[in-house]
């Protein structure tokens, strides 16, 4: 794998906010839990819930269900330190779940300016398999080290609402929401005896080179296999022959550009939101290779 890993922190100095450049250096062993919790609290809200532009294609100050996604994985990254913020999170999420468990894709906006089309009409009365499984996802991961977000019944509602929206599915999803159905269903694989067999019924969804075109996206957008397994000795990795992954790992790492970045294959919404997702998938992509071995 040829990753150019010295020219990384120059570009995350002139491209990326200080949450990435801190995930950054605590992936590095450079850092600690409380620099990152530091930089997240700029994007949190006195309810509970983050908002700010956390999510890079939703800039709107208040608090959203995709901006929850990524204090979830922030507060993954610190484990096994833990914030009481994370369980704060769980309460807003509470706050905003409909009857049936799920969470809408997106909340009213206050400022609709610089903000993705898909976030801006989004319906706050309907839940969202596609945000619901991954923030579940999220949400499961921070909980493996920290008992106040397993114990709360937010999350119990949303697993619930994932399982039985999952079952109940008899057509394919949106590619997103495959992949987070996926991602959700690995992450719950040990303590949910539906798990599964659900997992099965998805794999039967997914090519087998594990390309899965993204409905509505920029041309030729799609998802990867990394995008439905990226943890490895897990069982959503068992989807695919190991040459498919090795083969996606070698892409993944080939996709570095000669600034030190890498780049994002969907639609760029804004010019703060672009640096930010820059920011945000080189931290990403380099957490990925490493958990996988490769550098």
């Amino acid at each position: 794998m040829n990753v150019n890993l010295s020219s990384i922190p120059g570009f995350l100095a002139g491209h990326a906010r200080v949450l990435d450049r801190r995930r950054y250096d605590l992936l590095m062993g450079d850092g600690d839990a409380a620099s990152v919790l530091g930089a997240l609290e700029a994007y949190r809200n006195p309810d509970g819930g983050y908002g700010w532009g956390l999510e890079p294609d939703l800039r709107s100050p208040e608090s959203q269900p995709g901006s929850a996604l990524h204090a979830f994985e922030a507060f993954a990254d610190v484990a096994p330190v833990t914030s009481p913020r994370a369980a704060a999170l769980c309460d807003w999420l509470d706050s905003v779940t409909l009857p049936d468990g799920g969470v809408p894709f997106s909340l009213p906006l206050t400022v609709g300016e610089a903000t993705a089309p898909w976030w801006a009409g989004g319906d706050p009365r309907t839940s969202s398999l596609q945000i619901t499984s991954i923030s579940a996802a999220a949400a499961h991961r921070v909980a493996v080290h920290d008992p106040a977000v397993a114990a709360h019944p937010w999350l119990e509602r949303a697993t619930r609402y994932c399982l039985d929206t999952i079952q109940a599915l008899d057509t394919m999803p949106h590619a997103y929401a495959l992949a987070f159905a996926v991602r959700f269903l690995d992450a719950v694989y040990e303590t949910q005896p539906r798990a599964a067999d659900l997992l099965k019924r998805l794999a039967a969804q997914i090519p087998a080179d594990g390309r899965v075109p993204v409905e509505g996206g920029i041309e030729g957008e799609s998802l990867r296999p990394l995008d439905f397994a990226p943890h490895p000795g897990r069982p959503a990795r068992d989807l695919f022959e190991p040459d498919v992954i090795a083969a996606d790992l070698v892409r993944l790492a080939g996709g570095q550009k000669d600034d030190g970045g890498w780049d994002v294959d969907h639609a760029r919404i804004s010019p703060a939101g672009s640096l930010d997702w820059r920011g945000v998938v080189t931290v990403d992509n380099l957490a990925l290779l490493r958990e996988n071995g490769l550098v």
